[in-house]
């Protein structure tokens, strides 16, 4: 979890004109990490739906396996996760 003041520090008002929100800047910055720009707005709608804490597991876990396709085993990580949260919650 980041500061907001360290956010905002880092806001370019040229390059970061339509992020308004955080949830919008962790989704951006996250489809940078795993190298999927491409798919970044799917990023920000999961960050904005997504509690974090799922979301920091599955990136650790990419960071940490060096996939060749870290944005599928990203997904592919988020899914088990929400999986075990739900069976844990029944």
């Amino acid at each position: 979890m980041q500061k907001v003041g360290d956010i905002i520090s880092k806001y370019q008002i040229d390059e970061d004109k339509y992020i308004s929100r955080e949830f919008q800047q962790y989704g951006y910055e996250l489809a940078e990490e795993l190298g999927d720009i491409k798919h970044k707005s799917l990023y920000i709608k999961l960050a904005k739906e997504t509690p974090r804490g799922l979301m920091e597991s599955a990136k650790s876990f990419v960071k940490d396996a060096g996939a060749r396709n870290p944005g599928a085993l990203f997904m592919w990580r988020l899914g088990q996760l929400k999986k075990e949260k739900d069976a844990k919650a029944k």
